[in-house]
């Protein structure tokens, strides 16, 4: 794929979907809780525990390494499998207080590929979750797929069915220069096309996308 048949992509869904102004948080902090808590989960239930965990003062770095993680689970509910994402932010939290004295700046001093291999040296930090902390949050150039991209590029045969994630990461980033404004709006246009037309069950009709044609 080229970068003329990605910015072509990328225009068609800008001319749907205008700006989307992703990642909807207050503070890097913020989408770093965030980027744990939407694991298999939509953003609505996200944004209730996050409420949550503000209403409770605890939205802090130090707050967060103080509280218990039953504690924790209990505040964050909302957001689904709460025992288990109450131990993965607590685990992120507990390396980045340890590490890093709970600042997030003195963490994204590293470079891009230092970054992403300690985050995923962090249990319970995945590759999708690895990178929206990088690209949302550190402001540093890393394409996020996520399900909806996943999903959009393979009924439109842009990648092989089953392709590796960071097989399909290095397609965008290997052919597009490395612009943290395009990344971020670029995976937020998935993530629209994906929210109300490429869904599971897909809903072609009206589709920005449906010009591109079927895979075969």
């Amino acid at each position: 794929m080229t970068e003329t048949k990605l910015i072509h992509l990328y225009e068609l869904l800008f001319e749907r979907f205008g700006h989307r102004n992703w990642w909807p948080a207050e503070s890097p902090f913020e989408v770093c809780v965030g980027a744990i808590l939407t694991q298999n989960t939509s953003w609505k239930n996200v944004e209730k525990a996050i409420n949550n965990l503000k209403e409770a003062e605890c939205l802090d770095a130090y707050r967060l390494y103080e509280t218990p993680v039953e504690e924790l689970a209990t505040i964050i509910k909302t957001a689904g499998y709460f025992n288990v994402k109450s131990k993965r932010l607590k685990n992120f939290i507990n390396h980045l207080v340890e590490h890093h004295e709970g600042s997030l700046d003195k963490m994204f001093e590293a470079s891009v590929e230092d970054l992403r291999t300690e985050l995923l040296s962090i249990n319970g930090v995945g590759r999708e979750t690895a990178d929206s902390m990088i690209l949302y949050a550190a402001n540093k150039p890393i394409f996020v797929i996520d399900v909806y991209t996943r999903r959009a590029l393979e009924r439109h045969g842009m990648i092989v069915e089953k392709a590796d994630y960071d097989e399909i990461r290095k397609l965008f980033e290997s052919n597009l220069s490395p612009d943290v404004d395009l990344f971020n709006d670029f995976h937020a246009q998935f993530v629209a096309v994906g929210s109300n037309f490429c869904r599971r069950k897909p809903k072609c009709s009206g589709c920005p996308l449906d010009v591109l044609g079927k895979a075969g």
